[in-house]
Formats: C-alpha cells, structure tokens, sequence
C-alpha cells in the first residue's frame, strides 16, 4: 500500500510495515513487549483513513481507558480526520446497550455499578434466599456469579437448567436474586456490560449486521486479555465482513482470574483460517540482558506463540538478584538503591516497585516515609471508595438513575436530615406492597398512612431538592457538582467536622477539578457520560507519570508501563508463584504466574533488580521463605548477590547451610510418596519441582499442614 501522506515516513521495521499495510481480511499481530504495538495501531488507522476509508468505520479496542486516550492522543498527531470510535470494550458496550436499550431488555440511563455495589447487592441477594453468609460466603457467591457464570456466557435461566447438586441449585438462586436486585435498581454491572451486549449481537441479528456494517474494520489490542464475552462480540463485530486485526502476546496473559482466556489468541488462525500473521519481535525498551532473562523464563511456559525478543539497544547492566533477611530489610534495600540512583541523576519518574500483592507495600510505604522518598501508590480506585466521594457522586447518580436505591439510600440521610431507618422501612414497605420503586414510594411519601406527617414533610423536602438539582443534568458536570455540594448540606456538615471534614473537602474538590477538566476537554459533557467514565475507571488509569514519584503498584497494574529502573519484591516460592498456583497439577495456574514475572521483567528499560527474603511476615507469622523456582529459570544474565554484597548496606548475610548428607541423585521424590520430617512429622508428597540442587517438595502432613520446603535445607527422609 502506497501513501501519499508523508505522516509514514518514519523508521519502520519489516513487520510493522506489513502490520500496518494489511487491510483486508483478519490479521494476527503477535507484539513483544516493547516492539511498538501501540505505534503500529495508531498508524494502521491512519494508513486505512489515508486509504479513503471512513474514519466512521473504523473501531479501535483497548483494555484501558489510559492505552484508549493514548491512542487517541497518537492518532491525532499524526493529522488523521477525527471520528474514528477508540475505546475500552466496556465503554463499548456502554455505548451499544445505551443505544439499543429497549433491545436488550433494559433502561438507557442505567447505572453501573463497582465492586462495593455489587457487594452490597449480593449480601441481600443470600439474605433474601435465606441462606447461611458462612455456607454461602457473598464474596465467594459473587466471584463465582462473575467469573465462572457471567464471563461465560451463561445466564440465569441456563444455570438454573445445569443445576444439579445442593450447592449449585443455591447458587442459582442467589444468581436470580442478584439479577432481580440490579434490574429493580436499573444497573448492570462490569460482567453485565460485556454479557448483555454479547447476548444482545447473539439473538438481534439485525443489530449485529447494523453494527458489523458500520465498523467496518475492527483493531483489538490485548486480544490475549480477552475473555469468553468479549470473544463473542469481536467476532460478531467482525461477522460481515472479517476485517479483524488482533493485537496481542500470550506471554503477557496475566488475567486468568478475572475471565481472560489465552485460548483466544492461541486459536484466532483456528477461527480465522485466511489469517495474515505478523510477529512484532524487535524490542526498542529493554537492554539484552533484561530480555535475555525474559526470554529464558518464558521459555519454559506450553502455552505460548514461538517469538524471540530481538534487542536494539545496545547491552547494559547485569540484573541484580538480592537475598535480604526479612520484608523489612528488603524495603530499607530498595530504598538505599533509589537513593543510589537519583545521586546518580534518575529521576523519580523513572523508578517503580512492583509486588505480586498489595499487601507488600506496607513495609516498602514505611521505608520511604522514613527515608523522606515521595512514592505514590497505584491503586487509584481507592479515591473513588472514600467516603465523602462515594457521598456526593451517589446524589448525582440518583439524579441520572433515580431507581438506583444503594444511591439512594446512601444520600438519603447524608447529611443527617432526621430520616430515620423506621422510616426508611415505611417507605419500602409500601413500595412493595404498591410494586413502585422506592424513589416513586419517596416521592408519594403524603400517601403513606405509616408515616407521621413530620416525617412526610423531611421527605418531601428531600425529593424536592433533587427535583431542583435534576434541572441542570444537562451540561458542564462541575458546576453542578459544586451546587449539590453546596446545597444538599455536605460542605457544611464536613467543615463543622474539623480537620477531619477540611481533608474530606480537599479530597471532594480534587473530584469537582476532574469533572472541570472532563468539561474542558468533552465536546458535549454530560453528567451521564461523566458518570460512565468513573465507574470503568481502573487503577492503571490512575498512574500518573509526571507526579515526580516513585511509583509503587502490583505486577498486574504495571501491564502496559515502562521504566528505566524497575525493583521486583518478593520473588519468593508462596509470593511470586502465588500459593494458589502451586496446590494442584493445574499448570496453567503456573504458567500465568511465570508471564506475570514476565510482564516486571519486560517493563524495564534499563536497570532490573530483583529481591527474595529469607523471613517474611504472613498473617502476623514470621515464616522462612523458599526462593522462587523462576529465579533459576533466568539463566546465568544476572547477578546472584546477598544483602552484604551491596555496597549500600552495612548488614552481614549469613547462608544458612545445606544438609551435608543431600544427595542430589537420591532426592527426588514422586507423588504420593511418604516422608518424614523431624518437626512436622510424617506426611506424603503432594508435588515435587526438580530444580537440581534447589529443588522443591510440597508435603501434607499428618497435622493437615501443606509446606513447601526447599530439599537442601528440610532434613526430610523416606519412610
């Protein structure tokens, strides 16, 4: 394909030209990390626009709403004619179930609701089916809901018809109920998203082909990412006419437990025969010596797609591999070495921390406060679970979905206006009895007999009040966010709390400055649209690379980022394999872990440092650590060193040392088989990982104790 824009005269490799020139027919980019995937997508837009194609036509796919608006951001730069739909699959699908509302079954202004809102519902969903939490534990009920149910496709009716033992035949009732509460409530949540509009291009043929017609070409980034639901709506998206391009790595699949399903990706040459495939194999990020470690771990994944990481800079430094003492000296480490390198000129925007739970970042926030070193923690939906937020952005919820009770209920009395819960109770005995919502019920309060007629007068006051704030849903969202604050009672009531409340109001004007700055840069804001981009908000979203701060986060919201120094935590056997992956045969469980490490290591540009310790608190236990079987899979490219190895710490490391009488030869033990250990006593092999002389055995013993023990150092004998 020849252009006549000079927006392609620009260093392509051989690949990405071909990736880029595809037009027709479904194409498979399998892109390294570092190979210039997003580049590749923003051009391929651009090529097909310099093409004559509309950018009506085209519809990009990301994971985030942080990799959509860079695409955006890269594909305007290039002076591409705007109008091309670049977006997150949920907020896709946000926008077709709004359009074709009465299509599939539900309200255009529904609310989304997060995880706090779910929890809320799935606690009533048990209660109202009578059934014991400690049995049916909501947290439990819900992930299966979510994960097992939902991101497979199978709705109410058809577990119902599965359902064939005490515990499945509950769960279906708790499921039913779930769905009857969102539906009272006119709110989907994330899974419904995705499930709603698949069902929705599944049995409204007609929608399906609209919609097919009118992207005729269709990019998804992170295809690995994808899961059941999104997989049905790519390919219904791409049903007329095949002009499918996925992008993606199954080395880079790391989310197995919220639905991905790297067969996806595996199988695209499988569901589309005619498939062009390119390779992205050159990496522009990373040293040799950080992607030749990548590549030996990876290697010893199954699941995958053949590639190697082709360098193109030139060789750096050897990555340094640290055993400290316990958690607590690991931090202080990593703390001394950040120092090290802003000495050295780094800048704080450059250096990250990656964990594999967020648990770790307690002793690492302790080192830095100590140390003076400003960090931020990336888990950016914690903003959004504060209090004083959650008030104000629950009145404007109601004002958009006024069947949304959980809003309701939490705005209802906030602040106090003298509502109280035997109220509260009068008004939703009647909407039952009535079959209203509980906001009509709220807004008929002078035709409830139950209440007294003070009662009925705070509530009419209350109705009418947000009757006068639902005249301004239409427009700018700040002013009318700066209005509720104001006039429902909250700022009062917070600066009457004092530096406590002062602090609230901050945190609530940061929010109100978001909402300006949506204003700004919307061409029609809408309290509505507003609404929609919190609640798809995630804590990668939240990162911000100039904020001059180390950033600190998990291993799985470092996808997608960069960094010149990067620091892995814990890459301890329990830690990073997680235990979870490590109970049974399931080496899929496994292989996602190994691809997380993968997806630290990758983010790196310069220098990697990676740390075990040999103590580490669990659950207020302080228990001895196995080093991670994925340390011995790097090869021989980085630097193995203890804690007084590193110049920047004056401690001495004692090795402990091995069992003089361990015989590799003799100690390899097979499943099943019984041991002896002197402390834990007797018990059976459960799984064994050769790894030479740092092999490791798993053994249940008697006491019903599983551990995980290094052979070298167990004592543990053959009975």
């Amino acid at each position: 394909m020849k252009s006549k824009s000079s927006k392609f005269k620009i260093p392509l490799t051989p690949s990405q030209r071909k990736a880029i020139c595809h037009v027709e027919g479904p194409l498979l980019v399998i892109a390294g990390p570092g190979s210039g995937k997003t580049a590749v997508i923003t051009y391929r837009i651009a090529a097909l626009i310099d093409l004559g194609i509309s950018p009506h036509n085209i519809c990009a796919i990301t994971f985030t709403n942080k990799a959509a608006e860079e695409m955006r951001q890269r594909t305007r730069a290039l002076g591409t004619a705007p109008g091309s739909h670049i977006s997150t699959f949920h907020s896709l699908c946000v926008r077709i179930l709004r359009r074709y509302a009465d299509r599939a079954g539900i309200k255009p202004n529904f609310s989304i609701y997060n995880d706090s809102d779910q929890s809320r519902c799935i606690k009533r969903a048990v209660k109202e089916c009578d059934l014991d939490t400690t049995n049916f534990p909501p947290a439990r009920m819900l992930d299966a809901v979510s994960t097992r149910l939902k991101n497979n496709l199978i709705d109410v009716d058809a577990f119902k018809a599965q359902a064939d033992d005490y515990f499945t035949k509950n769960l279906a009732r708790i499921y039913d109920r779930y769905q009857h509460i969102l539906a009272d409530h006119n709110a989907l949540d994330f899974d419904d998203l995705l499930a709603k509009t698949a069902f929705l291009l599944r049995d409204c043929s007609d929608v399906c082909s609209e919609l097919s017609n009118r992207f005729k070409f269709l990019l998804i980034d992170e295809y690995q990412d994808t899961n059941r639901a999104q997989y049905i709506i790519a390919r219904a998206l791409a049903s007329e006419h095949k002009n499918i391009c996925a992008t993606g790595d199954p080395d880079q699949s790391i989310y197995r437990w919220r639905g991905a399903d790297i067969r996806n990706i595996l199988a695209f040459e499988k569901d589309w025969p005619d498939a062009t495939v390119v390779k992205l194999e050159e990496n522009f990020r990373s040293t040799p010596n950080i992607l030749e470690a990548a590549d030996k771990l990876i290697a010893n994944n199954r699941k995958r797609k053949q590639k190697t990481l082709i360098p193109t800079k030139p060789a750096g430094e050897d990555i340094a591999v640290t055993f400290f003492e316990d958690e607590n000296d690991e931090a202080q480490g990593v703390v001394r070495r950040i120092k090290q390198l802003t000495e050295q000129g780094a800048s704080l925007n450059d250096i990250a921390v990656f964990y594999r739970v967020n648990a770790q970042s307690r002793a690492l926030e302790e080192a830095f406060i100590r140390e003076k070193i400003i960090y931020q923690v990336v888990r950016g939906v914690e903003f959004y679970n504060r209090k004083e937020i959650r008030d104000l952005l629950a009145y404007l919820k109601v004002l958009v979905n006024p069947d949304d009770e959980i809003a309701l209920l939490r705005i209802i009395n906030t602040p106090a206006r003298g509502i109280g819960k035997t109220t509260i109770d009068r008004v939703r005995a009647y909407a039952v009895q009535n079959k209203v919502s509980f906001f009509e019920a709220l807004s008929k309060a002078e035709d409830i007999d139950s209440l007294a007629k003070a009662a009925q007068a705070k509530l009419a006051v209350f109705i009418n009040m947000l009757g006068q704030f639902k005249k301004d849903i239409e427009g700018e969202v700040a002013p009318l966010a700066q209005r509720v604050l104001v006039e429902s009672g909250l700022e009062k009531s917070l600066k009457d709390e004092g530096d406590e409340g002062e602090n609230a109001l901050e945190n609530i004007n940061e929010l109100i400055n978001a909402a300006s700055q949506y204003d700004q840069h919307t061409e029609q804001p809408s309290l509505l649209d507003y609404l929609q981009q919190i609640a798809l908000f995630s804590d990668t979203d939240a990162y911000d690379a100039a904020a001059g701060r180390v950033a600190l986060m998990t291993l799985h919201a470092a996808k997608g980022l960069e960094f010149e120094n990067v620091f892995i935590v814990g890459v301890e056997h329990g830690l990073l394999p997680h235990e979870r992956s490590t109970v049974n045969e399931d080496l899929s469980e496994l292989e996602e872990e190994r691809r997380l490490l993968f997806v630290g290591i990758t983010r790196a540009k310069s220098q990697l440092h990676i740390s075990h310790a040999r103590y580490r608190t669990i659950r207020g236990q302080q228990l001895r650590t196995i080093p991670s079987q994925f340390l011995y899979e790097l090869g021989p490219t980085f630097t193995d060193q203890t804690d007084e190895d590193q110049d920047f710490d004056d401690d001495t490391e004692q090795t402990e040392t091995p069992n003089s009488s361990f015989s590799i030869q003799d100690s390899k033990f097979k499943k099943g088989q019984l041991v002896r250990h002197k402390t834990f006593g007797r018990g059976i092999v459960k799984k064994f990982v050769d790894m030479g002389e740092n092999s490791i055995v798993e053994v249940e013993f008697s006491s019903g104790r599983t551990k995980s023990l290094m052979l070298k150092y167990a004592n543990l004998s053959k009975v």
